[in-house]
């Protein structure tokens, strides 16, 4: 495994491939359709379900941005194939994520719930700078109509920001156990807000550890990347992604306020090529880092064996000052089959790095407390 990038912000670049309606599809017109005059034939059509977007290291935001707006798509499974298909159309008076350029620039996401992590998500291509985007593309999920029935379908629109956080536009979901798979029409919906779940109140015990040492706001990711070379034809790694937001309460350092930052590595490895830190905020115990540490070249099965140590600081220009610290990991007490001391993990560090094994690369979050480590590097033999 190798050390990738430290940033506060990653500009990837958008593949924005517009996506041509050809009547050859299978799909007809219906001009006795009360909603879109459109509707599905038996046949559907033969394309390509693969988005042309790519994802931001930042999470979504599910921010200020009033849902509006419709969304045109049809659903059809076709029993020969094993293949559910959702037929995306168009969107309508979508809300504005750019105050500046007046505009949106506009993806659909689906899943299959409740296990979204089984059958993965489907995206379309993003469509540039409009509030009125039209795809016309298919997204596919390979399963059988049984299983189907037992699924709900989850569509949501985003924005698109190749420097932050993609943000939410709306959603809609249908209860596929309910549903009238003969209707294969196009419909079109109103996009609505999501009702986030709130973060689980932290219980007295969380809220500061014995000695004071504050909590820490992070999320995690891992995003698989598939390779290809001579010597084998799949080679899949990945990315670990830290996204340090924020740190709440931390102590004062010999009475004096402190100048906190924030190191990592990924243990095994303590060479100084995987350390990463964030800047220095100054005279404050609730700094705001909002910084996202990368680390590249892992394979899933490393994931096991891995744990990342996250650190706190008071910078001093003599000798920084400890302040506590998280280690992210299974907490097995063994690394490919060795016994270690770093491999601790507390009950609560352990499971928000088992929700990252199992969330398909979408983010996860938590606020736990600092607490004392015995630093990697001195346990070293």
């Amino acid at each position: 495994m190798k050390t990738s990038v430290s940033v506060t912000a990653l500009q990837q670049d958008e593949a924005d491939s517009d996506s041509t309606f050809e009547t050859n599809l299978g799909w007809r017109r219906n001009a006795g359709s009360s909603t879109s005059n459109l509707s599905l034939s038996s046949g559907m059509a033969s394309m390509s379900s693969v988005s042309g977007s790519n994802s931001s290291i930042y999470p979504a935001d599910f921010g200020d941005i009033e849902v509006q707006g419709s969304i045109q798509f049809a659903v059809n499974h076709i029993q020969k194939l094993g293949e559910f298909h959702i037929f995306v159309v168009r969107c309508r008076d979508l809300a504005v994520a750019d105050p500046k350029k007046n505009c949106s620039d506009p993806y659909v996401k689906c899943y299959l719930l409740p296990d979204k992590t089984k059958l993965g998500k489907r995206k379309t291509t993003v469509k540039k700078k409009t509030l009125n985007p039209t795809y016309n593309e298919i997204l596919r999920f390979k399963i059988i109509m049984e299983g189907l029935k037992t699924q709900k379908l989850n569509i949501s629109v985003w924005h698109n920001n190749t420097f932050g956080r993609n943000s939410f536009l709306g959603e809609v979901e249908l209860d596929l156990s309910e549903w009238d798979f003969s209707n294969t029409h196009i419909n079109e919906y109103a996009l609505k807000a999501r009702i986030l779940a709130q973060s689980p109140p932290l219980s007295p015990s969380r809220l500061m550890t014995d000695d004071g040492r504050g909590q820490m706001r992070f999320a995690l990711r891992f995003l698989p990347q598939t390779s290809h070379s001579k010597r084998t034809s799949r080679m899949e790694t990945g990315e670990v992604q830290m996204w340090v937001k924020d740190c709440k309460n931390l102590p004062p350092v010999r009475g004096v306020i402190i100048d906190p930052f924030v190191k990592c590595t990924v243990l095994p490895d303590t060479s100084r090529k995987s350390r990463q830190k964030t800047r220095v905020v100054k005279r404050t115990a609730n700094p705001m880092f909002n910084h996202t540490m990368v680390y590249d070249g892992f394979r899933p099965e490393d994931l096991r064996e891995a744990c990342v140590e996250v650190t706190v600081w008071d910078h001093d220009r003599l000798n920084n000052h400890y302040i506590g610290g998280l280690r992210l990991g299974l907490g097995t007490g063994k690394s490919y089959g060795v016994e270690v001391v770093w491999m601790d993990s507390t009950t609560d560090e352990a499971n928000i790095w088992q929700r990252m094994l199992q969330s398909d690369g979408e983010w996860v979050e938590d606020v736990l407390p600092l607490r004392m480590l015995v630093m990697a590097k001195s346990m070293s033999k």
